[in-house]
């Protein structure tokens, strides 16, 4: 048993390092001057701290985190009420639901940003707003990868047990739901959501297509970089990449923290 376990140690060890080669050859080119023969030549951290002082760059990385924030917290509101109508008053509907849900899964961005602007740039209402659309855009591609978070974690859990269990008690179904429900799944919506963090921090292609250059966030920041410094944008990446480790870092910590609290409640 212990050969095993050392075993599997030893090969997640491997991949992990695997993973994290390119990562880090990235960070070590980002910190150099130049690196064009066998070792990376003028050590500098000039370009980190040309970024974390730049405004542009600042605002780039702020607007991510917004349109990043608002798409996600749409869907996952709107899935949670499908899957909650689907479940407790038309199960027989669940199927067509699902396969909805699943259908962004083989659209392009290049096809759905197209689609979008073809159907709405000449709309006189809101919807006509490049930001709205692109809102809009992320909502469908996320929906996959939230919906399915949501409804393993719903089907795990057993659902219609606990919210009988809350009109036990004197509940409401959806106030059960948000109540009982909701907090039991947190686990499979932290996880789909910091999928879906992952999925809109690293587009180019809707941003781009749908809201052009005069939405510069991160990824449109990064390729107008690689124009002019490669060692720069590769910078710029590296943020990047510690920004979306330390949303991850910071989202499990909420988690485990509420858990632990929920934790203590029971047993008081």
């Amino acid at each position: 048993m212990k050969k095993k376990n050392t075993a599997a140690v030893i090969f997640i060890a491997l991949v992990m390092i695997y993973l994290l080669i390119p990562l880090f050859v990235t960070a070590v080119y980002s910190a150099f001057e130049k690196w064009t023969s066998l070792l990376p030549e003028h050590f500098q951290m000039i370009h980190y701290v040309q970024l974390l002082t730049e405004k542009d760059f600042l605002m780039s990385l702020l607007r991510t985190l917004i349109i990043c924030v608002i798409p996600i917290a749409l869907t996952v509101l709107l899935v949670l009420l499908a899957l909650f109508v689907t479940t407790i008053y038309f199960p027989q509907l669940e199927k067509y639901v699902q396969l909805l849900c699943m259908i962004p899964y083989m659209i392009q961005g290049v096809i759905l940003s197209v689609s979008i602007i073809s159907l709405y740039a000449g709309s006189p209402t809101f919807l006509s707003n490049r930001i709205i659309m692109l809102t809009g855009a992320y909502c469908i591609i996320i929906l996959p990868y939230i919906y399915q978070g949501i409804r393993n974690s719903m089907r795990a859990v057993n659902m219609k047990m606990l919210l009988e269990a809350a009109e036990m008690l004197g509940c409401t179904k959806l106030y059960g739901f948000f109540r009982v429900v909701v907090p039991n799944i947190i686990s499979g919506i932290t996880v789909s959501s910091l999928l879906a963090v992952g999925i809109i921090f690293g587009d180019y292609v809707l941003v781009r297509n749908i809201a052009g250059t005069s939405f510069k966030n991160v990824q449109v920041y990064l390729f107008l970089e690689m124009k002019h410094s490669s060692t720069k944008a590769s910078a710029v990446f590296v943020i990047i990449m510690i920004t979306t480790f330390l949303i991850t870092l910071l989202v499990l910590h909420l988690q485990k923290r509420d858990s632990a609290k929920r934790s203590r409640k029971v047993k008081e």
